[in-house]
């Protein structure tokens, strides 16, 4: 097979769908690697080293999306992007289909095979392709939220550990799953005080088990949340349905009785945020005030630190990209159904329910489409 990666254009997006080191595996499976000149230089890739790797350098992603089988990204592709995928071709990368109507319909029109890492599935209802990134994305947010309080960055100027004879700072982390656990992680270890909210009784006790008292978990209901983010610094959304818009659980009468120059971190805004006063911002500006409460809204967020997420990113995606190119794209997935949850758009259908549902389009069973 032919596999494609190119410059990702997203604002402020430094990964790359493939490291040299992953280039180097599929070429020893016999596939042909295209890259697009340039594309691994915000992970420190030269094109040298991709082609020490025995891949292709290309100079432009045109180039690439003419005369590639399957397209390996990071990010959903933009406009321009879409434009230029076509019927027969498999596009593996992350999707996010079920806040992003125009990105659907754009997928649907061209008749690409679409599989989002997102919501390929693991053993126990597990998201192993999205863990990294979420992993990431849960220790970047207590980094962001933190900087974000300082003053200067229009925060409360709060130190989250505080000093001695000074209370720390108070971090509510809503959703007890791979990025709350994370963010919690990172805030307990700066001497945070740290509470975990959640709805599933064993993931409570898991939590409570692993932090020993050091982090406060508690059920999270309506009046619980709202007198918690009232009294928080930094408040971190942290919850996922796969596939599905998040839920929004912070309301803008929340923000009235928040303190001036708390912080917001939407983790979730990928799926169009758990906050009512979310939107999507960039790395180039990050933040944006509501009711006086600042909000951190970075969809790329793992893009910033590019490195260690491409790489931590390629050790999950690298074998079902293998089964793909390997198998072709119907045998790999009929072989693994942890991969078919994955198949979100094929051929003109919606193959993935929760986006079906969200955006009124007929579902298709994955089951259809392989036969």
């Amino acid at each position: 097979m032919r596999i494609g990666t190119v410059t990702e254009i997203k604002n402020h997006e430094y990964r790359v769908g493939l490291t040299p080191e992953s280039a180097r595996e599929l070429v020893a499976h016999g596939h042909d690697v295209w890259v697009q000149t340039g594309a691994g230089l915000g992970i420190g890739a030269s094109d040298a080293a991709y082609e020490a790797a025995g891949a292709v350098i290309k100079p432009d992603a045109a180039t690439i999306f003419a005369a590639c089988e399957m397209i390996v990204k990071v990010k959903e592709p933009q406009a321009v992007e879409r434009a230029q995928l076509r019927q027969g071709q498999v596009l593996y990368t992350y999707l996010h289909l079920a806040p992003d109507p125009e990105q659907t319909a754009d997928l649907v029109k061209s008749g690409v095979t679409a599989i989002a890492y997102e919501t390929v599935t693991g053993p126990g209802r597990s998201l192993p392709l999205l863990k990294p990134m979420s992993q990431v994305a849960g220790r970047m947010a207590i980094q962001a939220g933190a900087t974000a309080l300082e003053k200067a960055h229009g925060g409360r100027g709060v130190l989250l550990g505080g000093v001695p004879g000074v209370a720390p700072g108070k971090v509510v982390v809503i959703g007890g799953g791979v990025v709350g656990f994370n963010a919690a992680q990172m805030a307990v270890g700066l001497g945070a005080d740290v509470t975990i909210l959640d709805r599933d009784p064993e993931v409570l006790e898991k939590l409570d088990n692993h932090f020993e008292g050091r982090a406060s978990t508690i059920y999270s209901g309506k009046a619980t949340l709202a007198a918690l983010v009232a009294d928080a610094d930094l408040v971190i959304g942290a919850v996922l349905i796969p596939g599905a818009a998040a839920p929004k659980l912070v309301t803008r009468d929340m923000l009235a009785t928040m303190r001036p120059g708390a912080v917001l971190v939407d983790v979730a805004i990928d799926q169009g945020g758990c906050f009512e006063t979310s939107h999507a911002t960039t790395h180039a500006e990050p933040t944006y005030v509501v009711d006086n409460v600042v909000h951190y809204c970075v969809a790329n967020m793992p893009g910033g630190v590019a490195r260690t997420s491409t790489y931590a990113l390629n050790n999950v995606t690298l074998p079902h990209a293998l089964r793909i190119a390997n198998m072709g794209w119907q045998a790999a997935l009929k072989a693994d159904p942890h991969l078919a949850a994955g198949l979100n758009v094929h051929d003109g259908k919606v193959t993935y329910e929760a986006v079906a549902s969200e955006l009124g389009y007929p579902y298709t069973p994955v089951a259809d489409v392989l036969g």
